[in-house]
């Protein structure tokens, strides 16, 4: 997270405006007291492009993961341990990464500023990127998720971020299948390729084929990602292969 240290060190050339802006700046303020203890090098220097741009990935994802987990009216236990999950186990982060990403989570959590806003400026800088905006709805599905159901709210929102993301219904309606607890291991293998088991052959293998492209580390890395998002990618790379690999078992594909 190369951004990390000139932020905390007092570099506001991050922030970036809009309503991800706000959320990052009361966010970040409560850090700056902790400028003195960073070594030099990290308490000077501009933000790049690409600094921007991770940023405000990692903003966006925690702030709309914030949103979805708060439609119901409060966060439960089970949907912020789900976030701590991601941060740790799947983003790798700890100490003062988890902190901060703890600290946006809430902030957005307790804002009453809209998901379709933080999803608007969200989509304008990753707007040509659909593995990129799928990403961020899977995680979201995940959270509302975590406690073994996605509510009639919880999907009215993820949808609604579909929308504005130009993601179909359909794909949403396989991932909420994929994360249901009780779904079949064969069922969850055709929801994570987005296909149906009536599809052909030919229509399987293309699925695969492109999610592969699309979700192979290298794609997000090259796109600008910051290490903890492509050890995420990495992991659903892994997820495609062994779905892939359970349907071609169970119709004897060779």
């Amino acid at each position: 997270m190369a951004w990390f240290g000139k932020l905390v060190g007092g570099s506001f050339g991050l922030l970036f405006g809009g309503p991800l802006g706000m959320i990052a700046g009361i966010a970040f303020g409560h850090m700056f007291d902790k400028a003195g203890s960073l070594p030099q090098q990290q308490r000077t220097g501009h933000a790049s492009a690409l600094d921007q741009r991770q940023m405000l990935f990692f903003v966006g994802a925690f702030s709309m993961l914030a949103k979805i987990a708060a439609i119901d009216g409060a966060v439960t236990k089970a949907e912020r341990q789900r976030v701590i999950t991601f941060i740790r186990s799947d983003l790798r982060l700890g100490g003062e990464q988890e902190e901060l990403a703890l600290r946006i989570f809430d902030t957005a959590a307790s804002r009453e500023e809209s998901f379709d806003r933080l999803a608007l400026q969200f989509v304008q800088a990753f707007r040509f990127e659909p593995n990129i905006l799928q990403t961020i709805v899977d995680i979201l599905v995940q959270v509302a998720a975590a406690d073994g159901t996605v509510s009639l709210a919880e999907e009215a929102l993820i949808k609604r971020a579909a929308q504005i993301f130009a993601i179909s219904a359909s794909y949403i309606d396989h991932l909420i299948a994929r994360y249901s607890p009780t779904a079949d291991p064969l069922v969850k293998a055709y929801n994570i390729l987005g296909v149906d088991s009536a599809a052909t052959d030919d229509q399987v293998k293309a699925a695969y084929r492109r999610l592969s492209r699309e979700f192979h580390p290298d794609a997000l890395a090259a796109k600008g990602m910051g290490e903890e998002f492509t050890a995420h990618a990495t992991a659903k790379f892994r997820e495609i292969q062994g779905a892939w690999q359970a349907i071609k078992d169970a119709r004897g594909i060779r």
